[in-house]
């Protein structure tokens, strides 16, 4: 470079010339793909708002209202048929079971009540739950069928063990705490063991405040055990109910004509375990009406997943775990209090009341099939 003082800082100057114009480039650069980052990123942003606006418009929309107004409708109607046993049995029957009469009666309920369970699990919880298993499971070889049935066949009746030990588990945590208590505090209510205990003559006792304490202890752990296997069996019938109206309107009406006409059997027989448990005639009514929510609750889940192989899986191991709890019911808490009539004749009675509940299950099942 002329007039410059050092030999060679031409060359040294256009390389510094060219090395910093190459930086500024680079941070030229930086910062325009920097902008691009931020602009890519606001867009996927804007696209997963868009997405989620559009999924719930569509959910909200004028074809999904339709199935949202049907779906709740018909699972309200599954979960009011728990006030049908009001209409059969009589006013009397909830004042009248201390009397010798009235635990008669309610031995026949229940006996009809045990019949209905067994009915219920082996006629229709089950092979519904074998039924979704089956559509859920992805279609395999030839060469692994029947390995795989047979694995999907434990799993189910893993499934039903450990809804039955649930269920005991459950009865077993509060039973210390509310049945045991009650039980030693509260006096012979039997007048013939009161006059044995006083030497023969019946002495005055006073009259207990019904407070809520002696309410509360006066009920069943398995009154609440029933209630909560109904309020779990309501939810999968709500998400058959939305499923079935997802598929169209004559579905998902057949399917809650079909669910009813099952349901109004297993009801009585629901209502007549409550009794047992302690309740009065309106309380179980009220309670029965409370496990509706659940089949509200599983239409709406069904609805907002909007996709049937979800519901399937769901009901797949909902349907067996409520098996095992219906089947702790009946086997531990129902048929024992069967089991200590003497009577033959009554005993007959049962028996025969028994197979009457398995009977209308059966012809309900193949009337719905």
């Amino acid at each position: 470079m002329p007039g410059c003082p050092c030999p060679g800082c031409g060359m040294a100057g256009q390389r510094l010339l060219f090395l910093t114009a190459l930086a500024l480039e680079l941070l030229e650069g930086a910062g325009g793909s920097q902008q691009a980052l931020w602009s890519r990123g606001s867009a996927a942003a804007c696209r997963l708002d868009n997405k989620e606006s559009e999924s719930w418009g569509a959910l909200l929309s004028g074809e999904r209202l339709d199935t949202w107004i049907c779906s709740l409708l018909g699972s309200l109607m599954v979960g009011l048929s728990g006030v049908f046993p009001l209409l059969i049995i009589p006013l009397e029957m909830g004042t009248t079971l201390r009397s010798e009469a009235g635990a008669r009666r309610l031995k026949q309920l229940l006996s009809f009540a045990l019949g209905g369970l067994l009915g219920n699990v082996f006629l229709h919880l089950l092979p519904e739950a074998w039924a979704y298993t089956y559509s859920a499971s992805p279609v395999l070889p030839p060469a692994g069928g029947e390995g795989q049935s047979l694995q999907q066949q434990q799993q189910l009746g893993l499934w039903v063990i450990a809804g039955f030990l649930t269920f005991l588990a459950l009865e077993k945590m509060f039973l210390d705490s509310k049945e045991k208590e009650g039980t030693s505090q509260a006096p012979s209510k039997d007048p013939a063991a009161a006059a044995a205990l006083s030497g023969g003559h019946y002495l005055a006792q006073p009259a207990a405040e019904p407070g809520l304490s002696a309410v509360v202890r006066s009920i069943k752990v398995s009154g609440y055990l029933n209630l909560l296997a109904n309020t779990i069996d309501n939810f999968t019938h709500g998400l058959a109910v939305a499923a079935s109206f997802l598929v169209s309107k004559k579905i998902g009406l057949l399917t809650t004509m079909a669910i009813l006409l099952h349901e109004i059997p297993h009801e009585v027989g629901d209502f007549a375990i409550l009794l047992r448990a302690g309740f009065d005639r309106w309380s179980a009514a009220k309670l029965q009406l409370s496990t509706a929510l659940g089949g509200l609750l599983g239409a709406c889940f069904a609805i907002c997943t909007q996709s049937p192989k979800g519901v399937e899986e769901t009901v797949a191991w909902m349907l067996p775990f409520t098996s095992g709890g219906f089947l702790y019911i009946a086997l531990v808490n129902v048929l024992p209090d069967l089991l200590e009539e003497d009577d033959p004749w009554r005993s007959l009675q049962q028996v025969l009341l028994l197979c009457m509940g398995i009977v209308v299950m059966v012809l309900f099942s193949l009337f719905v099939e």
